[in-house]
This record gives C-alpha cells, structure tokens and sequence, in this order.
C-alpha cells in the first residue's frame, strides 16, 4: 500500500492531500490568490502532523505537472523535487488535465446519458484561449493536450457520437460560444489533489518515476512577463 504525497498548484488552487491507495488521509486546500509558495509547506506540515506521519515514511511525492500557471508550476514542481531529494524518494509527475478528468469523472458517476461520455478539461489561458484535452470514459487520450482558441464550431467532430462533459476555471469562458444538446458544463469543479491519487498509484506500481534532477513542468506555452510597471525601468 503506497503512502504518497500529492501536490497540485498548477492553477489558483493549492492543494496538498496524503493517500494511500485507494482513501485520502488528510487533505488542506486553499483558493486564495498568489498563496501557494506561502501555503504549500504549511499544509505538508499540518498534513503530516494530523496523520502522524513522519516524511521517511512516504513511498512517493506526486506532483501535478501542468499545464497550468506558469508561477504555480514551478512552486508546486519545486517543493516536491525538494522533498523527495532530501529524502530520497520517488518523484511522480501527473498531468493536470488527467488529474481533472479523473475528477470529472468521480463527480460524474451518477449522471447517465444515451451517448458515450468524453471528458474535456479546460484550464483559463490568455483570451479566449484555454489549456485542454479530452479523454473517454477509460481515461484514455482521444485529443492530446493544447492551448486552444474556441469558438462555436469546437468539438464538431466529436458531438454527433458522443456527449461531452467540460468542466475546470477554462469552461465559463466557454459557455457563451458552446451550444449543443451533446454538452454539459459540470459546474463548481474545482482542481484538486485528491483527484490525484489513482494516476500516482497506478504510476507508483508501474514504476512511472521523474528523473528528479531533471525533471520540470509541463508549461506548454512560453512564460511571457509583464512590462514592469515602475518608472525608470526599460
């Protein structure tokens, strides 16, 4: 029974939570804005200390690894190559849009539709732009992850066979250009840790490891800085 510790920052929420496989033993989450490089090592702390856990005695450290915020990233993905440096242990690397779908889907099991259900997760990027994938019922890949414009003519080629469930902080962007019977906007998801837990074990037990020396975040898109707003500079 693998004792993982799950991290997720890739978005405005900062979650940590302590599985073994298959019951969350202890969870902390936050939502508040630009708190995760303050919140993350706290809610390690309080995570292990409610548990009783030492940190030895972790198997692995799971990392969500984007796409995502840019900053949230590199926070998340920072502390866990921490961790499992200092305590020599196994760094596991999940995609966040899986971790979502995996989500998705656990909210989504009493819900029942004629057509074979499609997960597509979304995550906000620039304008009308989102961070998605789409996976089936299986979890399985049917549309690789990209940073997408959309528009009303999006998913036309998966509609007529199949019914679509769009959920993350991407969807509401969404909603006034998407209009088919074949959707549905899962409403109040949120990203989580917890929703982790079942891609690490399975990667934990398949050996699914990150080189931690070399290991970083899945960014997809370039990191674009701001123009500093001080006088003076540039």
């Amino acid at each position: 029974m693998a004792l993982i510790l799950n991290i997720e920052t890739a978005t405005s929420v900062c979650s940590v939570s302590l599985t073994n496989e298959n019951d969350i033993l202890a969870i902390r989450e936050s939502s508040e804005v630009n708190s995760h490089a303050r919140v993350v090592a706290v809610f390690i702390d309080e995570i292990l200390k409610e548990t009783g856990v030492d940190k030895r005695q972790l198997d692995a450290v799971a990392v969500s690894k984007g796409p995502g915020s840019y900053t949230g990233l590199r926070i998340g993905v920072s502390t866990a190559k921490g961790l499992c440096y200092a305590l020599d242990k196994p760094l596991i690397g999940i995609s966040t849009l899986e971790s979502m779908a995996c989500g998705m889907k656990q909210k989504s099991k009493e819900l029942s539709f004629q057509l074979p259900v499609l997960y597509v997760p979304m995550i906000d990027a620039r304008r009308m732009e989102v961070y998605t994938a789409v996976f089936d019922e299986q979890l399985q890949v049917v549309s690789e992850t990209a940073a997408s414009v959309i528009t009303g003519d999006s998913f036309n080629d998966l509609l007529a066979g199949y019914h679509l469930i769009i959920a993350g902080d991407g969807a509401d962007k969404c909603r006034e250009v998407l209009h088919h019977p074949n959707i549905t906007f899962q409403d109040n998801f949120t990203v989580s840790s917890a929703y982790m837990n079942q891609i690490a074990q399975r990667q934990f037990h398949s050996g699914a490891f990150e080189d931690v020396a070399y290991f970083e975040p899945f960014y997809l898109k370039d990191f674009i800085a701001g123009k500093p707003k001080v006088k003076g500079l540039f």
